[in-house]
């Protein structure tokens, strides 16, 4: 736990005052790690929809969208104030809230997507991951602090007792999604399987052998929040018209890809590179898939919150979503 803390940064020292005083003119955010859980962000980029709403209230401002690498990149940018709004999961998000609690106080804005991920191997011994072998190893985003770390600490909770909420880590390797699905796919790289979300998880399933042997849903007993949006209260108290803005413009965001798979499907495609690999008619059907979802509303937050307080990752333990989350009829009715 020790190495996470470190590796997030999150000490007060960290946390730069913002200079801020008035609605920022030039607005910082991360485009993320791609795919389809950050896909709002790119609709947002792609048709300046943050900066149309912000000049219906009146302001007139830029939008400086960034490449900044993994989480705790990000997580650095937000603290320092060289970015404004992060998209992480919410794993990653409650760190960052615990930590900042009494000091940047960083709390959610929005959901932004839900979908599940799938645990994908080749491995013929693996029928679960209770079939794991000392030599085994499972490429998530991020150990300790990633969806499919605390999805396997709840399953070793529920099959194992309180104990054996660590029982797998030692399985885990930190990799990136495109690494890891090459790996897996090539038989090459490692590792025995790879926690992978749409559309490397579809891609994966593709390839002869490949399967899946669990799902975050399951675990988590139903639709889940996959990315969320966050930010420094100081910032959200600062800039009132930006911030309305920005959450006008992700919601829209999120209506047009409801509205229009196919336009969505192109800029998705082209987010990943325009690689020939994405069809748009698969990228389409994955759209239509009902278990991924864009909306607002956060799902499955607050048990995530439970479940990591319990077993001593967070210090802090949020009554309800008002905590975690600003005020707002777009978070109202979450959980």
């Amino acid at each position: 736990m020790k190495k996470v803390l470190y590796a997030f940064a999150l000490s007060a020292l960290t946390v730069l005052p913002l200079t801020v005083k008035a609605d920022v003119t030039e607005l910082k955010v991360p485009l993320g790690a791609g795919g389809f859980g950050f896909l709002p962000l790119h609709i947002m980029k792609e048709h300046n929809l943050i900066e149309k709403h912000a000049q219906k209230l009146g302001h007139t401002m830029k939008v400086n969208w960034s490449n900044i690498g993994g989480p705790s990149a990000m997580i650095d940018a937000l603290l320092s104030g060289s970015a404004h709004f992060i998209a992480a999961g919410p794993p990653s998000f409650l760190i960052l809230w615990d930590r900042t609690k009494g000091n940047a106080n960083v709390k959610g804005v929005a959901a932004m997507s839900s979908m599940p991920m799938n645990l994908n191997t080749r491995a013929e011994h693996l029928k679960t991951i209770d079939d794991l072998r000392p030599t085994d190893k499972i490429a998530v985003t991020s150990v300790k602090s990633s969806i499919p770390s605390i999805v396997m600490q709840m399953y070793a909770v529920q099959k194992y007792g309180k104990d054996q909420a660590f029982r797998f880590d030692p399985y885990t390797v930190t990799m990136n999604h495109g690494d890891a699905a090459a790996a897996l796919l090539s038989g090459s790289g490692g590792i025995t399987g790879h926690y992978a979300s749409a559309p490397l998880d579809q891609l994966e399933r593709k390839s002869p052998g490949v399967r899946s042997i669990m799902n975050t849903d399951d675990v988590m007993g139903g639709s889940t929040t996959f990315t969320m949006i966050s930010a420094r209260s100081d910032f959200q108290q600062k800039n009132p018209k930006v911030y309305a803005a920005f959450v006008s413009a992700l919601k829209e965001a999120q209506d047009m890809i409801a509205k229009d798979k196919s336009g969505a499907a192109d800029i998705l495609i082209a987010s990943m590179g325009g690689s020939s690999k994405w069809s748009k008619e698969d990228m389409i059907a994955q759209l239509n898939d009902p278990t991924i979802k864009y909306t607002t509303k956060p799902e499955n937050v607050m048990k995530y919150a439970t479940f990591m307080n319990q077993i001593g990752s967070l210090k802090n333990n949020p009554k309800s979503i008002d905590e975690l989350f600003f005020a707002g009829s777009d978070v109202a009715g979450g959980n």
